[in-house]
């Protein structure tokens, strides 16, 4: 993971638990934990939605690859660290679009200003 303010690596053994819902509605929520180049464990706990017509559903179900623009993706993550450099991360609101790629989710946070 990379980006302006914060870069690191999602360390093994999060977990992340779906509902899906009638009328292409996917309930999401993720736990994980990130460690970043200082050292730091970032524990991250991010709940969302994913909507998308059946049949994009469908083919993200097979593990096909689809654009990102076929499904709303997007998530309110909030963040869990101790006091120090990334303390900042507690007092922001996020959110978040999510990606969904065959193999792997490609999450891009937004802070909201």
């Amino acid at each position: 993971m990379s980006g302006p303010k914060l870069a690191g690596e999602v360390l093994p053994g999060g977990g992340d638990w779906q509902v899906i819902l009638p009328g292409g509605l996917t309930s999401i929520e993720a736990r994980y934990f990130l460690k970043v180049a200082d050292g730091t464990v970032i524990e991250v706990t991010n709940p969302g939605v994913r909507t998308a017509a059946p049949e994009v559903i469908e083919k993200l179900a097979k593990g096909e690859n689809v654009d990102p623009s076929a499904y709303y993706f997007r998530t309110t993550p909030r963040f869990s660290v101790k006091a120090g450099p990334h303390e900042w991360l507690r007092r922001q609101v996020f959110v978040a679009r999510g990606i969904r790629k065959p193999d792997s989710v490609v999450i891009d946070f937004y802070s909201v200003e």
